[in-house]
């Protein structure tokens, strides 16, 4: 088969589309973070770019979806296929799509990359740098690599339950809200929370951040259907329109509870909508879309603040936005989904329209089965790895790192140089700190315990 230059060329940008999410999702992060823990939060994010890619290019591709076009092993995984460098398939076609299988390699390496990154949003302020590097690379193997096989390369969650997720609402956010939540559970919570106020630092920042993701999103969205067609703007259309619902249903939430509408709770509230319509928007009409992003923005406005009632300390709200938005978006899969929208619902991929579609309740049971399978998954792994990080002491920083500031504690940098403009004379940042120019921090933050940075 020759190459498509069309279908080419719109994934190769959709792929720097995605990519392009990763660096916003620091900034949003970055921004909901306390000032003294901004970098560490955001080099986890970059991070995540620079380990999962390797890992990818390695053996991730090949195991999650090698098997497409060939066995799969007992559907749980994919083969050596793919795995390393190797050209052998550089000329190779992805299906009948007309895309090199590089190109498609290169679009799910970005999704697996936001994938990671996501999870650190749980665990801001107290999670060893080198913890996370070796959370994130098992969490990687084990989890996505096998959940990306189950859903999208031709394992049992698509191939025999037959549970529909166009993007990624179950490979994506349910995964990483999964995990997520049981890292914050083992990790515990931070220090002061939630007696302390542990507001974002940088409201800019956040929306921002939410403003590129947003952008970001359309490749994440529209791409996933590879081939430039009717799907694809039908995909485009309804993540613009839930995600536009949701702010608005986000702002009310505030409007009605606080009186007080804020650009915190807009930008939050635009995630929720992305989330929701992520699995859902090459599967359900737009009229459906909107009215899913005004579900998300309102259930995610609520579910955010269940973290105080049930004690459990997700400090940017991962669960609250990204596993409930993932759950919501997955479930009106089965309420909505058409063949008006996309054929390939019973043609191709064997699974039912919606309850409202005269497909009745047949695909919500798979909806919840699917994403149930992937919780229950993920949440295991995660915490078993977060225990055995805890275990060898890769957990939470010391208690002077995490109150002086993780990011002197485990990067010796700041996020905010407030040098008096008259020189370097008086030391800077430090010295207006309280701290002596030049003062050492150890790994564990305790060389001076009296010497700390405020938040």
């Amino acid at each position: 088969m020759e190459i498509d230059t069309g279908n080419t060329a719109w994934l190769l940008l959709s792929s720097a589309l995605v990519l392009l999410m990763t660096p916003g999702l620091a900034l949003f992060y970055g921004g909901l973070n306390r000032s003294k823990g901004v970098l560490n939060m955001m080099l986890m994010s970059f991070s995540a770019i620079g380990l999962i890619s390797i890992l990818w290019a390695v053996y991730g591709f090949s195991l999650a979806f090698s098997a497409n076009g060939s066995e799969s092993v007992n559907n749980i995984i994919g083969n050596w296929g793919y795995a390393g460098t190797s050209t052998s398939w550089v000329g190779d076609m992805w299906g009948e799509t007309g895309i090199p299988t590089y190109v498609f390699m290169a679009f799910q390496m970005m999704f697996a990359i936001i994938t990671v990154a996501l999870i650190s949003g749980a665990v801001s302020d107290r999670f060893k740098f080198a913890g996370w590097i070796l959370f994130a690379f098992g969490w990687f193997t084990l989890v996505y690599v096998p959940v990306a096989h189950w859903v999208w390369g031709g394992g049992f969650i698509g191939a025999d339950i037959k549970a529909l997720d166009f993007a990624g609402g179950t490979a994506v956010h349910i995964n990483a809200g999964a995990a997520a939540l049981a890292l914050a559970l083992i990790l515990g919570k931070r220090i002061g929370w939630p007696r302390e106020n542990m507001r974002p630092h940088n409201v800019p920042f956040v929306a921002l951040g939410a403003g590129l993701l947003w952008f970001g999103w359309f490749g994440f969205n529209a791409g996933s259907e590879l081939t430039v067609d009717s799907t694809t703007a039908v995909a485009f259309v309804n993540t613009q329109l839930a995600t536009a619902a949701a702010v608005v249903g986000w702002l009310a939430v505030e409007w009605i509870r606080d009186r007080k509408p804020t650009l915190v709770g807009g930008s939050s509230g635009a995630i929720a909508g992305l989330v929701a319509i992520t699995p859902a928007c090459g599967f359900i009409a737009p009229l459906p879309a909107v009215l899913l992003g005004l579900i998300a923005g309102v259930v995610c406005a609520l579910a955010v603040g269940l973290k105080y009632k049930l004690g459990y300390d997700d400090s940017l709200d991962v669960v609250g936005v990204h596993f409930v938005g993932g759950w919501i978006g997955s479930l009106f899969i089965g309420l909505f989904a058409t063949t008006d929208v996309n054929g390939a619902i019973t043609d191709v991929l064997g699974a039912n329209e919606g309850l409202f579609y005269g497909g009745g309740a047949t695909q919500l049971g798979r909806q919840f089965l699917g994403s149930l399978v992937v919780t229950i998954y993920s949440f295991a792994i995660a915490a078993v790895l977060a225990i055995i990080l805890k275990a060898v002491k890769l957990g939470r920083v010391s208690e002077d790192a995490e109150v002086g500031g993780i990011d002197i504690a485990d990067h010796g940098e700041s996020g905010y140089d407030i040098t008096p403009a008259g020189g370097s004379g008086g030391g800077g940042a430090f010295a207006m700190a309280g701290l002596k120019p030049g003062a050492a921090v150890d790994a564990d933050g305790k060389a001076d315990v009296s010497q700390k940075v405020a938040g």
